[in-house]
């Protein structure tokens, strides 16, 4: 079986027209100040990988966030989902239990968007980075890291 990355994938919808300007003053505040959480929580990380948790309840969003290292998703729950693309198209996209992506950025490459659930179930994904790739790690601030149970 191939690795599938979203070129992979049809969205339900794309839609190109602007975006409403709270969107928009939230992304060129990201562009300022790149924001290199790409889920709520950082469950793991050793020298070579990054794993985080995304739960977005319904209507719940995870703001922009930059994609610079090599990494895979995996959606553990059935969903619906709005992004806001770096390109400024807006796309929705359904999502299966298990379904995997697959990206990588070479040097200088990066992906900036952010994520809505749209459905009406709880929308859960697991994403790992792997750090050794084309590009150094965003910092990470510790608020982002999951408290080690005692």
């Amino acid at each position: 079986m191939n690795a599938m990355t979203m070129l992979d994938k049809t969205a339900a919808a794309v839609d190109t027209s602007a975006w409403p300007a709270a969107i928009r003053q939230e992304f060129e505040r990201e562009a300022k100040a790149p924001n290199g959480c790409v889920g709520h929580t950082l469950v793991s990380e050793t020298d070579k990988v990054r794993v985080w948790m995304i739960r977005l309840a319904p209507g719940e969003r995870i703001g922009f966030h930059r994609h610079v290292l090599d990494y895979f998703w995996t959606a553990v729950t059935a969903s619906r989902g709005r992004q806001h693309l770096m390109d400024g198209t807006t796309v929705e996209y359904t999502y299966q239990p298990g379904e995997t992506r697959h990206e990588t950025y070479g040097p200088g490459e990066f992906k900036v968007h952010d994520l809505e659930n749209i459905g009406d179930g709880e929308m859960v994904f697991l994403t790992v980075e792997t750090l050794q790739s084309s590009n150094p790690p965003l910092p990470i601030p510790a608020s982002a890291r999951q408290q080690a149970a005692a």
